[in-house]
């Protein structure tokens, strides 16, 4: 089963790159805040600009949200927080959010939901779905591995398990292992499409009709939304 990614859908106008690239920025602010500057001595703020490059961020954004969370003063202080509720169709949704007003992002994010067939749930409501795990999405084209060496590379690595797609191998780690694994692979030589710690849905919910148009735009709503990170569902709708 390939997970699906909170991702920009194709044909998305530069609107949602520029939305992107905002969230990327406070990812990497939030980071290098958190635990310095100095990337080499940084886990947090490594991925989150390799994340970065992975969307094509210019180096120019990366610089400038670094260089704003070392300045002298006060800074903005985001705080995460993860918003749980189900969706139209009974989907299980997570909405991971960074935000400098709780207040201002939960009504938000609650507005989301009830505008879209769906509701917001109390904490836990739908966790219990999930497993909480490190993802490293690696490109088969961009690699010339095959599937033994790539299991094989991995399991040494410490991770738990290699889901095999047509175009990509996605390695899965316990979330305390992540680090450890992302390391011993860089070092292997291999970049990642994506890579980060992420709610991984345990069963997939097919949905489509009137429930499936809903959920597409409340993705869209969560997506337009400057506090919101990522998105963690477990339902899959038809190309």
């Amino acid at each position: 089963m390939k997970f699906k990614l909170f991702k920009d859908r194709k044909g998305k106008a530069d609107q949602a790159k520029n939305n992107k690239f905002v969230k990327l920025g406070r990812e990497i602010y939030v980071q290098a805040r958190r635990g310095g500057p100095n990337q080499d001595a940084n886990f947090g703020l490594k991925t989150a600009i390799a994340n970065a490059r992975a969307e094509q961020m210019p180096n120019d954004n990366i610089e400038r949200a670094i260089k704003k969370a070392a300045g002298a003063g006060e800074g903005v202080e985001y705080e995460e927080i993860m918003y749980e509720g189900y969706g139209p169709g009974g989907v299980a949704i997570m909405v991971k959010c960074l935000t400098d007003n709780r207040n201002r992002t939960a009504a938000d994010v609650r507005s989301a939901f009830n505008k879209r067939g769906g509701n917001m749930g109390e904490s836990g409501c739908v966790a219990y779905m999930f497993d909480h795990k490190g993802l490293l999405v690696v490109d088969r084209e961009a690699h010339e591995t095959d599937e033994d060496t790539m299991m094989m590379v991995a399991l040494e690595a410490g991770a738990e398990d290699v889901v095999v797609n047509d175009d990509s191998f996605e390695i899965l780690t316990h979330p305390h292992e992540f680090e450890q694994v992302k390391t011993a692979l860089e070092k292997e030589g291999y970049t990642f499409v994506n890579a980060g710690v992420r709610w991984l849905p345990q069963n997939i919910v097919k949905v489509e009709g009137e429930n499936a148009d809903k959920l597409l735009k409340m993705m869209d709503a969560f997506e337009d939304n400057d506090d919101v990170q990522d998105v963690f569902s477990n339902f899959e709708i038809n190309e």
